[in-house]
């Protein structure tokens, strides 16, 4: 015969029972809801990534205005090597603005050439003239006038895509030239499979048609972009192994995204028809 005692024992074995029963449960359905977030933001994840590369050279004030107000936690920043590259000469950075697009003064059917000499190296680039003719010709009227001598070049992407950008003389990713060139050779030959391949230099723009300025990027490894970029000339061999020697040093934050930490600096660009 079961005792009151042996009753009451077995009803807190029960009770007991249950309380795990219910626990495991409830810890597998946490573990089941912590894997569909884990997979949720894994898709944002690749999502944003890839809204950050398609959109990756908006060089208008737009991204500075929507980043201003964005929490972002501090996080160590990386140790820097030694700076790869030599000091910059002497002089200042000139600040100039035109209303409007120079007149074309090049000859569209001749052969004419790019020389960056930064505090890195000579980066030499053979300009596709005939395919982008506003392009050549504003880079020929800007060297000309001396705005991109003594500016720095403020950003190296190393991560999802691999280039450096250039062509503001504020440093700040937002200055041009005050006036806007249109979008060409987006259907060149070199760009096959969504790829803008090493050894290219192309527009920086704000996301919209027909918005470049100044500012470009050299691409140093095949990079996924969509053809939104004016393609304007293809870097010698020489000007790569400056590109890859900057790219190597690494950017500022880390991140794969900021400042060079090799200080890149133009000392002078020059146009010249060959």
């Amino acid at each position: 015969m079961v005792t009151q005692e042996q009753r009451r024992r077995q009803l807190a074995r029960e009770k007991f029972l249950r309380q795990q029963q219910r626990r495991t449960a409830a810890r597998r359905k946490s573990n089941v809801r912590n894997s569909v977030i884990a997979s949720v933001l894994g898709v944002i994840v690749v999502g944003s990534v890839l809204s950050y590369a398609t959109g990756v050279f908006k060089n208008d004030d737009s991204k500075s205005k929507a980043n201003a107000s964005a929490e972002v936690t501090p996080s160590a920043k990386p140790s820097k090597g030694p700076d790869p590259c030599a000091k910059p000469a002497e002089g200042a950075v000139k600040s100039l603005s035109w209303k409007k697009e120079p007149a074309m003064t090049i000859d569209k059917s001749a052969k004419y050439d790019m020389k960056l000499a930064t505090t890195c190296g000579d980066i030499d680039i053979a300009l596709k003239t005939a395919a982008a003719p506003h392009t050549v010709n504003s880079f020929d009227f800007l060297t000309s006038k001396g705005y991109f001598d003594h500016s720095k070049c403020h950003r190296l992407v190393t991560n999802g895509i691999y280039v450096l950008q250039c062509g503001d003389p504020k440093g700040t990713g937002m200055g041009g030239p005050g006036y806007t060139i249109p979008d060409e050779n987006l259907k060149d030959k070199s760009l096959k499979g969504g790829t803008y391949p090493a050894g290219t230099i192309a527009m920086a723009n704000t996301g919209q048609a027909h918005t470049g300025g100044s500012q470009f990027f050299l691409v140093y490894k095949d990079s996924q972009l969509p053809p939104s970029y004016t393609p304007f000339g293809t870097i010698s061999a020489s000007g790569m192994t400056v590109l890859k020697k900057i790219a190597a040093a690494g950017e500022a934050t880390g991140q794969g995204d900021g400042a060079p930490n090799a200080t890149v600096v133009i000392n002078k660009a020059t146009v010249t028809k060959s």
